[in-house]
């Protein structure tokens, strides 16, 4: 790279970065100073980052470690070490949470306060909503000084240019799962709105905090920062959002039929540190054809679930049409807290009589279908259940006991593939998961789907192929009249390879006092099919993940936190001589 004179203050990152970059350098800058250098400044005491690192220099902490000679080379425009140009970058990102911090917590208020869910029959490149995000986006974007393109409402498109050809890929989406709004209750009874942003105590509640508005808004910030301060890239960075990723996921592929792929990819939709592997997508979904109730007793009319297959509910509901609602309703509670207790007591049944007819709740613990382990599914609780009752409460028999039928004798309470028999696991990705989550009914018949994430170690054909057998055999056993759709996406599994993905796990781990290693997810992004895809966060392991669950929250702490941690990144990222 050739710069003049006057661009020196500007180039001397990078020029320090071709000529002393070494794989062993690291920050130097503890969690614990992190959190002095905070406390020390605020939004209003800083100006840019020259002047943050100005006030830094002649503060006691800059006096007795090693960051007052970074500070004092990088103002002085003179070429930095690898060590100490890792730290200017580990303060770039600290004074972007001290500068931008509030202004980036209000720029998610307003993308969550957009209900950007699929709506039926409604392409997400028409939805009225996606439109209205997309306006909300490239208004911060312009404002940014960045550049902006909406590729025909399937992805839009920001970017930060740098001094080559190649690209770095940063991934995060706008839509979000649909919300069940009566189940977004805490447990003292506080009610929350999903689409505003509830702030009790550190928690920001709302849908998208988590999954993955958050995302979008710190890579826009840490953009914005890099842009204005001038910092020269070795490459270009550009931040594509995605509107189907969590639907049908044809956005990113149309996008790519009409634009180059990057070189490099990430999505920030994901784990901390660097997460290599994901595992491969898969539903079993049941069509149970309408049919009239045959024999004696109540006849269930309707059932909740999931509203997506991604996404396990906290509670599932069943509503039964009895002649005897008062006698209905007890003898099911009864029946339910016999079931609750034998099957672990950690979810409830409760049947209430709602007019002529009958409220059988199964609450458990929503969770994203990736982790079922961190839930309790009330779905399928409430399938085995209704099966459970043939014999102690008299029901009719119709679509939706043959569903109860299938999940119990094919599924069960399990969700590794036991009961079906068709469980592996692999030693670095874990073992295949097996949640029933979407529960829907149209005219024509109610329809049960599992979501299935597949390791590696089994191929998706021979995995598929597995399933179908069995469940055809079991079809023909019972003579329950259904059909079948399957379909298993690969396992993603990265080589770790390159400078950048070293890079990648230093910035998180130190920032968050992680071991240095590589991580699997059993979430599948957008990056899974793409060039050097990896996942950089947003998610840290040791906490549950509450994308997709009612009532999800991001903490504020951790919403600047990785503010920091993705500005520092693409710093550090633009700035590597080779990836």
């Amino acid at each position: 790279m050739n710069f003049s004179l006057k661009h020196l203050a500007a180039s001397t990152l990078i020029l320090a970065s071709f000529s002393s970059f070494t794989l062993t350098a690291h920050a130097n800058i503890t969690p614990q100073q992190s959190t002095i250098i905070l406390k020390t400044f605020s939004d209003a005491s800083v100006t840019d980052f020259r002047q943050f690192l100005g006030g830094l220099a002649k503060s006691d902490l800059a006096k007795t470690d090693d960051l007052g000679p970074a500070i004092s080379t990088f103002l002085d425009n003179k070429p930095l070490s690898a060590e100490q140009q890792n730290e200017i970058h580990r303060l770039l990102g600290l004074y972007t949470r001290v500068k931008y911090g509030k202004q980036a917590l209000e720029s998610l208020r307003e993308l969550v306060e957009i209900p950007t869910f699929r709506k039926e029959g409604v392409a997400q490149h028409d939805n009225p909503e996606f439109l209205k995000i997309a306006d909300k986006i490239k208004d911060l974007a312009k404002s940014f000084n960045l550049n902006f393109r909406n590729i025909d409402n399937r992805v839009y498109e920001i970017s930060l240019e740098g001094s080559s050809d190649e690209v770095v890929g940063i991934h995060a989406h706008a839509d979000v799962v649909p919300v069940t709004p009566e189940n977004w209750v805490l447990k003292d009874g506080t009610k929350l709105d999903p689409f505003k942003i509830t702030l009790i105590g550190d928690r920001m509640y709302g849908r998208g905090t988590e999954d993955d508005k958050n995302g979008i808004v710190v890579a826009l910030y840490a953009m914005k920062v890099i842009k204005e301060e001038k910092l020269p890239l070795a490459r270009n960075f550009k931040l594509l959002v995605d509107t189907t990723e969590e639907t049908t996921g044809d956005a990113i592929p149309y996008y790519f039929e009409h634009n180059p792929t990057p070189n490099y990819n990430m999505a920030l939709d994901g784990g901390y540190p660097v997460v290599i592997a994901e595992k491969g997508y898969g539903t079993v979904m049941a069509d149970f054809p309408k049919r009239k109730a045959e024999g004696k007793g109540a006849e269930i009319i309707s059932m909740t679930g999931g509203l997506a297959t991604n996404q396990i509910p906290s509670a599932s509901v069943v509503t039964l049409l009895t002649d005897k609602p008062v006698e209905l309703a007890a003898s099911l509670q009864k029946a339910g807290a016999d079931y609750a207790k034998r099957n672990g007591g950690d979810f409830e049944v409760s049947a209430k009589v709602d007019g002529k007819d009958v409220k059988l709740t199964v609450t458990g613990v929503s969770a994203h279908s990736s982790e079922p382990e961190s839930g309790v599914n009330p779905v399928a609780r409430m399938l085995d259940f209704i099966h459970g009752l043939d014999g102690k409460v008299a029901l009719k028999h119709n679509h939706i006991t043959d569903a109860a039928r299938y999940a119990t004798d094919n599924w069960g309470l399990d969700y590794k593939g036991g009961k079906l028999a068709v469980g592996f696991s692999d030693a670095f990705m874990g073992p295949l998961t097996t949640s029933l989550t979407y529960v829907g009914m149209d005219e024509k018949a109610f329809k049960l789907a599992v979501n299935l994430r597949v390791p590696k170690g089994k191929s998706p054909e021979a995995l598929k192929a597995e399933i179908a057998e069995k469940i055809a055999a079991w079809s023909k056993k019972t003579h329950v009249a259904a059909t079948f759709d399957y379909s298993i996406a690969e396992p993603m599994y990265r080589n770790p390879e390159g400078e950048w993905v070293k890079a990648l796990l230093a910035v998180a781990s130190e920032n968050l006092g992680m071991k240095q290693e590589f991580g699997t997810s059993a979430g599948a992004t957008s990056v899974h099919e793409l060039p050097n895809g990896v996942q950089f966060g947003l998610a840290r392991p040791e906490v549950k993940y509450t994308g997709h669950t009612d009532s999800e929250f991001k903490t504020v702490d951790q919403f600047l936190l990785d503010l920091q941690i993705v500005t520092e990144m693409m710093g550090r990222i633009g700035q590597l001589p080779k990836l």
